[in-house]
């Protein structure tokens, strides 16, 4: 197969959009209104793109548009062109009065329960203009994102990225895991609580591909225990804490989270050997954006007063990484 020179002229910035929103649209006709554009418009620049290809990047079917191999392959480069094109423009934008811009901010329950929350209302007293964008979803999912550009920072607890060349990780701080149940639950009743004891209950776990569900699962192999046989599996706060406090479940939680009150408490079992460091995972080669950076610099701080809460026996202040 020829070579094709992308760089000639031909190939426009407009082409790049429109094949993105062809993408995400599912259709020539949604495209055209996402744009705002008349659809014989669409339509002739689709075939000016698969003409300078000389592939075709969409079948068309009766529920619409489908990208093909190249369409996919296309899309993809697509998607990081606008990226680093949109983070220029951010870029500029910050540099020449640093009190606009936007981040965008992967997590998952790990990350944002506490941290998040307080590093948002730092950053909103000191630059109002900062548009802040939290999506929420599995590492797994959200280190695709962070690869593309979609993502500047994913907050969470950190995970091995051994196998994903690119990134790096940012340690903020470091937090002991507790059991926890609602107020007047039965089990406080019972003398000398041990796990097993908890077992009589439901429960609810994060999902089984989580780093914490694995450190859990240990410790109820290392008891010779079998996982809990009436069992929730989830990482939406808001549903946990529902959960523990309307009903007898039992879940583990951040220490901070679990000292918060509000009708849940922790319980006298525990999980010495289960931890979890918080930290941000970020590009290794991409500098992050004026925004990003001021995210990071707040998440640092607020991480910092935390650590202060926590005894040194129960996690204690942890290094802030490598600088940014």
């Amino acid at each position: 197969m020829r070579a094709i020179d992308l760089l000639n002229g031909r190939l426009k910035l407009r082409h790049l959009v429109l094949v993105v929103a062809i993408a995400d649209q599912g259709s020539v006709l949604r495209a055209a209104e996402h744009l705002r554009l008349a659809q014989p418009a669409v339509t002739r620049s689709l075939r000016e793109v698969e003409g300078i290809l000389d592939v075709e990047l969409f079948t068309r079917g009766p529920r619409g548009m489908t990208p093909t191999l190249f369409g996919e392959a296309f899309v993809e480069h697509a998607r990081a062109v606008l990226a680093e094109l949109r983070r220029a423009g951010e870029r500029i934008t910050g540099l020449a009065d640093g009190a606009v811009g936007t981040v965008t901010i992967g997590t998952v329950l790990a990350g944002s329960n506490v941290l998040l929350p307080r590093a948002i209302a730092a950053l909103k007293r000191d630059r109002p203009g900062i548009t802040v964008i939290v999506q929420e979803a599995t590492f797994d999912t959200l280190v695709p994102r962070l690869m593309d550009g979609e993502v500047d920072l994913v907050l969470s607890r950190l995970n091995p990225i051994d196998d994903t060349p690119g990134l790096r990780q940012v340690d903020l701080y470091s937090e002991p895991v507790r059991l926890v149940a609602r107020e007047g639950h039965p089990a406080r009743g019972r003398p000398d609580l041990s796990l097993a004891d908890l077992l009589d209950y439901p429960w609810v776990l994060p999902l089984q591909r989580t780093a914490l569900r694995q450190e859990l699962e240990e410790v109820f192999h290392g008891q010779g225990l079998p996982l809990p046989a009436d069992l929730v599996e989830c990482t939406s706060n808001l549903t946990v804490r529902s959960l523990v406090h309307d009903t007898d479940t039992i879940a583990a939680l951040p220490e901070l989270v679990a000292r918060a009150g509000g009708g849940i408490e922790p319980l006298p079992v525990p999980l010495a050997q289960v931890r979890r460091r918080v930290g941000v995972t970020m590009p290794a080669r991409r500098p992050p954006t004026p925004s990003a950076r001021l995210m990071l610099g707040h998440l640092r701080e607020q991480a910092a007063e935390l650590s202060a809460r926590l005894s040194p026996t129960e996690g204690g202040p942890s290094g802030n990484g490598p600088p940014a």
